[in-house]
């Protein structure tokens, strides 16, 4: 197993075999929740500095820190074309005019022409439905290289502006995970993968944002049919309390629907989440 790496960003992620730590807490403040692109760009600078270019799967703490995925999925090496695969339930692909967020990385991703295509699965927010349909990025769902799974959410909206075909609806988890298994299992491209376990059940795991309805079976059915295509991943979502020193991420994490988390179960919490870490990297 390739040696698995933790960004150090909050403290949040427990002891992972053979792991390596790269101490980033002096970054917390300055891209948790969301940040300049320069921002982004001079951690990202920081990080190549320090991240080891072959390694395993990497664990960044909070989801608030999600949009680390795009200048990890920038570093893939090689010139041939990949898909990415994120299970999450938030579209991530939102207008955010300060940047980029943890909820806004999935256009910068889709639109890099090695990949070939984003599946995002696992949504049931309300973000992709007809509610707040006019903060979604539309140029990659029309460019047709990013589809969304859903479960519970009416995205009849999408019908009317030509992109049904980029919206894949079900009644059920279930439903959803089996059918992108369907699809997935005859195709031989590449994989990126990448791990919001808020799309998890809280039963599963406890996390700083509302969540979905994926089980660990299900999320197991969907690593298994491109475990053999995975040429990298991260896992994001454990559960960290922080308090902004800055009011407007405050402000804007609040309005985000961001609740307090419990000091009392934090560590029971935290603990569900190491558990299911460890089966997560066994099965990658």
């Amino acid at each position: 197993m390739r040696t698995p790496i933790v960004l150090d960003l909050d403290g949040s992620v427990g002891a992972l075999p053979g792991r390596l730590v790269l101490p980033l807490r002096e970054w917390e403040e300055p891209i948790r929740f969301g940040c300049s692109v320069s921002s982004l760009r001079r951690f990202s600078a920081d990080l190549v500095e320090t991240l080891p270019r072959e390694h395993g799967t990497v664990f960044m703490g909070s989801g608030d820190f999600h949009h680390l995925t795009w200048p990890l999925v920038e570093r893939v090496p090689g010139k041939e074309s990949f898909q990415v695969v994120v299970l999450d339930n938030h579209p991530d692909n939102m207008r955010f005019p300060f940047g980029v967020h943890c909820g806004s990385w999935v256009r910068r991703v889709a639109m890099m022409r090695r990949v070939s295509h984003v599946h995002v699965i696992g949504i049931t927010s309300g973000d992709i439905g007809r509610g707040h349909a006019w903060e979604n990025y539309l140029g990659p769902l029309r460019a047709g290289k990013l589809t969304y799974w859903s479960t519970g959410v009416d995205t009849i909206w999408a019908l009317k502006l030509g992109l049904g075909a980029r919206f894949r609806s079900f009644l059920t988890s279930e439903g959803m995970v089996d059918a992108f298994v369907k699809m997935q299992a005859s195709s031989s491209e590449p994989v990126y993968l990448s791990i919001d376990k808020d799309a998890y059940a809280p039963d599963v795991a406890m996390t700083n944002w509302d969540q979905g309805t994926l089980s660990e079976a299900g999320g197991e059915a969907i690593i298994r049919v491109v475990r053999g295509r995975v040429i990298a991943s991260d896992v994001t979502g454990e559960i960290s309390r922080y308090r902004y020193r800055s009011w407007w991420k405050r402000k804007l994490s609040a309005m985000d629907g961001q609740d307090e988390i419990d000091a009392g179960r934090l560590a029971v919490w935290q603990a569900q989440q190491h558990a299911l870490n460890l089966r997560i990297l066994a099965a990658i």
